[in-house]
């Protein structure tokens, strides 16, 4: 099984009352630096390891500072947050700007890597796409023709079978050359 981890900006708040109290600049406002909706998508696997790339630049000092331990965690296929959160795979932090935290939800994606061969004639990615999703457990699948794999997101607690997503994949014309 791999893990991707993905960060979603959920919410942002502001505490004016603070800030006019304590900051240098007491109509600072929200944070400038994220929007609510903004994303970022973490992996580790066939030669990418964004989580030293894809931070530079990506998220403020504060932020990084607070989150980049649970995104790790969720790149090595740890429980983020057992027994605090209703899934141990997602956790909910904000940065510690104390008048304009950003909210956050962390969420560790588990998936198989179904790394495919040359395809046969006629061979269709969205059919693949579609057989690889009626596999029981399969949440999602992208297809990832650029890399020559499939990417299968699994549902919580479950693993589907090699067999299942081997037979859905040479039904669909492809041949598997593993699964990771």
């Amino acid at each position: 099984m791999q893990h991707k981890c993905r960060v979603e900006v959920i919410d942002k708040k502001l505490f004016p009352d603070y800030q006019k109290a304590y900051l240098a600049d007491p109509d600072s406002g929200v944070c400038p630096f994220y929007k609510i909706g903004d994303v970022t998508i973490f992996e580790r696997y066939g030669g990418e390891d964004t989580f030293w790339t894809a931070a530079r630049g990506a998220h403020c000092a504060e932020a990084w500072d607070c989150i980049s331990r649970y995104i790790y965690t969720a790149l090595q296929g740890g429980s983020i947050m057992r027994g605090w959160t209703n899934d141990e795979r997602m956790m909910i932090a904000c940065c510690n700007d104390g008048t304009r935290p950003v909210i956050f939800k962390i969420e560790r994606l588990d998936y198989k890597v179904v790394r495919l061969e040359q395809p046969e004639a006629g061979a269709d990615s969205s059919r693949l796409k579609k057989a690889l999703e009626d596999v029981p457990g399969v949440e999602y699948a992208q297809i990832r023709t650029d890399k020559s794999w499939a990417e299968v997101f699994v549902e919580k607690d479950a693993d589907p079978e090699d067999a299942a997503l081997i037979a859905a994949a040479n039904a669909s014309g492809y041949q598997v050359a593993g699964i990771d």
